[in-house]
């Protein structure tokens, strides 16, 4: 039989369901506190259909905390995207209008409609890395914005301030040599020594969270940094966001997702492609990275995006052909480790033996105008077997 398919809407303090048949037929429907008692409740209510399958929306989001209480419990989940939860809004009401009641209908009629939607499993190693990745991520942007802050500072207290690439100990040797004589420039003075202060323990913070994540990253056993600008924090990413590879039915499928697959601009006769602005950022992020990082050293992707420049291509269009073309081959390398461990984080051995993916290097592969083509027809993860 078809499982029931409980959609939430969730939220910090409620989650809104609605229980839905394989033939769209509403059940029933309820609004329950996060809370200890609620959830509980929650689950009593969802417990009259033991063939279930718990629809969340953005169980990389707002989401996780809800979806993580449910498999903890046994409880079989499935992640809905936000986007795609709107589409089915827009279609079940025509409109856009938002309630909690209509979102957790939208979330319910997707669980029901859609075929291949991620499974989302209970995987421990990949939850401590997703704490870890995040916190490392928020010292960074801790860094970028007191730095920011005390260039400023020190511009109005030294005249030209300081060199763009600082740190907080040379900003210390160059306040030392400051001694404003006015209340403003004391002030200034105090405060970009604090910064200062706070500079240096995010410094040891973030070094100690990068041993930790290299440490946690080697554990897992993947590849992923042996490719030329993918580092611990890179790979981590790519861990933490992919899960399993193979719910890709194919590189195309993985570069739409990630946002390197070029989107068609083409009008009568004149034939362009642009670049997808759509995608997961954060992936996309990493791919830029690597990227860059190759441009600055003589690599296979250097030369890569030199070839496709003297061809006639402009600097963004052969950038968007690399970033394509690596994008091949961090699929290809996940795949690989997928298929060599028979266990992962997040993966899960079962992958097509006809997948291809371009090589190891950005000249070897498929092209880079690959486009993913229509949806199948046929369910890559049917919701009845969903775990």
């Amino acid at each position: 039989m078809d499982p029931v398919v409980i959609g939430i809407d969730p939220h910090k303090r409620s989650a809104t369901i609605e229980a839905m048949a394989a033939d769209e037929t509403i059940l029933g429907r309820g609004r329950y506190g996060t809370d200890h008692d609620g959830y509980g409740a929650m689950l009593r209510y969802a417990r009259q259909w033991p063939n279930r399958l718990w629809a969340v929306e953005g169980c990389n989001g707002i989401g996780r905390h809800i979806s993580n209480r449910l498999l903890a419990d046994d409880e079989q989940v499935v992640d809905v995207p936000p986007k795609l939860s709107a589409r089915a809004r827009v279609f079940a009401t025509g409109q856009g209008r938002k309630t909690d009641t209509t979102d957790a209908h939208s979330v319910a009629l997707a669980g029901t409609r859609m075929a291949g939607l991620r499974p989302v499993v209970n995987d421990e190693q990949l939850a401590l890395l997703r704490i870890l990745i995040d916190r490392r991520r928020s010292l960074g942007e801790d860094h970028t914005r007191m730095i920011a802050q005390l260039h400023q500072l020190l511009l109005e207290l030294i005249p030209g301030g300081a060199k763009k690439n600082l740190s907080a100990a040379q900003a210390k040797v160059l306040l030392a040599k400051v001694r404003p004589r006015d209340a403003a420039g004391k002030a200034r003075r105090r405060v970009a020594a604090e910064l200062i202060s706070d500079l240096e323990r995010i410094y040891r913070r973030s070094k100690n969270a990068d041993k930790e994540l290299k440490e946690l990253v080697a554990a897992t056993g993947t590849t992923l940094t042996d490719l030329h600008g993918i580092g611990s924090s890179g790979a981590a990413r790519l861990l933490v966001e992919v899960g399993d590879i193979t719910r890709f039915p194919g590189r195309a499928h993985f570069a739409s997702w990630n946002g390197t697959a070029p989107i068609d601009a083409s009008s009568g006769d004149q034939i362009r492609h642009r670049l997808s602005r759509a995608g997961n950022r954060q992936i996309n992020r990493v791919l830029h990275i690597m990227a860059t990082v190759q441009l600055r050293n003589p690599t296979e992707g250097r030369a890569y995006l030199d070839r496709k420049k003297a061809s006639g291509k402009t600097s963004m269009e052969a950038m968007r052909a690399l970033k394509r073309r690596l994008s091949d081959i961090v699929y290809r390398r996940m795949l690989d480790d997928t298929l060599t461990h028979t266990t992962g984080p997040g993966g899960h051995r079962g992958a097509a033996p006809d997948s291809s993916a371009a090589d190891s290097h950005p000249h070897i592969g498929t092209s880079d105008k690959s486009l993913p083509g229509p949806a199948t027809t046929q369910p890559t993860t049917a919701l009845s077997t969903a775990s």
